[in-house]
């Protein structure tokens, strides 16, 4: 019979696959499907793509690729490390890391549609020796010890209710002095229930929001030293409040929009209700955006 640590380790990775990739089952096709039929339509070729054609899809966190170029700033990434990527999604990150700092990089998600379309972009992009992805568990990743000389983290630690299972593994995963990178959610000040849906969880049931505090505890228990965080809060506010007066216009306009695959082919229609109430518990302080970097001791 099952473990009822089994059981709720099931119960996670179905959560997160029902909201990942929910519009897989209401619209009827798997997620690299839709997208292909996405590139297709407004004139790519889905099997040789560049990453200004991704951009849409590529990171689904706030800020896009200005955010990943300033972790990778803020960690003095210098080219060339071995990088495990972990919550990759669409594998954004990862090919970013490897075509402008020439890292080598393994991105793990739990999502395996996101699994499956993270490895077919890389090779249409032509970056596939030096970027694989596998499914797995953030606290149980099948790879050998002492792999990584970094960690990268962007909008993932909110999806994962065993923290210190995570640490922990990340902690055997990087060589001595190894650093982990964090771009993340946390909760903020104003602790009133958030808007729901936004864009890593439907309902509260699912959102694992720790403060800063508390995040940040948890890494000293873990063994790391924090070298630099950064709150930045305002500058993600003012990406999503712009995005979100995108969306509308597009909502408003006369006619079918033609544009390069974004968010909504991923999450759905939803998504543009996702993106107004991140907006909007950015606003009111209800949640807020820290970047950091952590060292192992």
């Amino acid at each position: 019979m099952p473990s009822a640590q089994f059981d709720v380790a099931f119960d996670h990775v179905r959560q997160l696959n029902d909201h990942y990739d929910a519009a897989t089952t209401s619209e009827g096709q798997p997620l690299r499907v839709r997208l292909k039929k996405a590139f297709l339509a407004v004139g790519c070729d889905p099997d040789s793509l560049n990453l200004d054609d991704l951009a849409g899809i590529d990171q689904l966190h706030l800020g896009g690729r200005s955010a990943s170029r300033a972790l990778a700033a803020m960690g003095e990434l210098n080219g060339g490390e071995r990088v495990l990527d972990v919550g990759c999604g669409t594998g954004g990150a990862s090919r970013l890391l490897a075509a402008e700092y020439d890292c080598d990089v393994v991105g793990v998600d739990i999502t395996s549609a996101f699994v499956e379309v993270a490895t077919w972009l890389s090779k249409a992009a032509g970056l596939d020796a030096r970027t694989r992805f596998l499914k797995a568990d953030a606290a149980v990743v099948p790879l050998e010890s002492d792999s990584f000389d970094v960690i990268w983290c962007q909008h993932a630690l909110m999806n994962m209710p065993d923290a210190h299972r995570v640490l922990a593994e990340w902690r055997r995963l990087l060589s001595p002095g190894g650093r982990v990178l964090i771009h993340e959610v946390v909760a903020g000040d104003n602790r009133e229930p958030l808007a729901f849906p936004v864009p890593w969880a439907r309902t509260a049931g699912t959102s694992h929001l720790r403060d800063g505090e508390q995040l940040q505890r948890l890494f000293a228990l873990a063994g790391f030293e924090l070298d630099a965080l950064e709150d930045v809060t305002e500058s993600a506010l003012a990406w999503r409040r712009e995005r979100s007066r995108r969306e509308s216009a597009g909502e408003s306009a006369p006619g079918p929009v033609v544009s390069l695959p974004g968010p909504e082919q991923i999450f759905g229609e939803v998504f543009f209700t996702m993106g107004r109430n991140l907006r909007d518990n950015l606003a009111a302080g209800k949640v807020r955006i820290l970047e950091a970097v952590w060292r192992l001791n």
